[in-house]
């Protein structure tokens, strides 16, 4: 059996301060992030409901070939891993948005 690779990247370096982290030794912390766009289904009003539809479909298509796959994804649903040597995460964990 082949072994699994792992989901991800092995730590090498801090994501704050780039001070190198030694794995199996407790000196950092791993953060996970998610960002999720509002799950919320929009209120709709009479007036939303009488748009043309085709003709809107068209203007959000339009507007979407203007942007990479990418920043469409992160639109909707960002994922990220940041590795945090201990003194890093201290200050982080107080004050994530900084």
């Amino acid at each position: 059996m082949t072994p699994k690779p792992p989901s991800h990247p092995s730590p090498s370096i801090c994501s704050r301060c780039a001070r190198l982290l030694q794995p199996g030794c407790g000196d950092f912390y791993v953060v996970r992030i998610e960002a999720v766009a509002d799950p919320t289904p929009p209120d709709l009003s009479e007036e939303d409901l009488a748009v043309d539809f085709e003709r809107e479909m068209e203007r959000l298509i339009a507007e979407a070939e203007k942007l990479s796959e990418q920043e469409m994804m992160d639109q909707v649903c960002r994922r990220m891993t940041l590795f945090l040597c201990t003194p890093c995460y201290r200050l982080w964990i107080e004050n994530p948005t900084g």
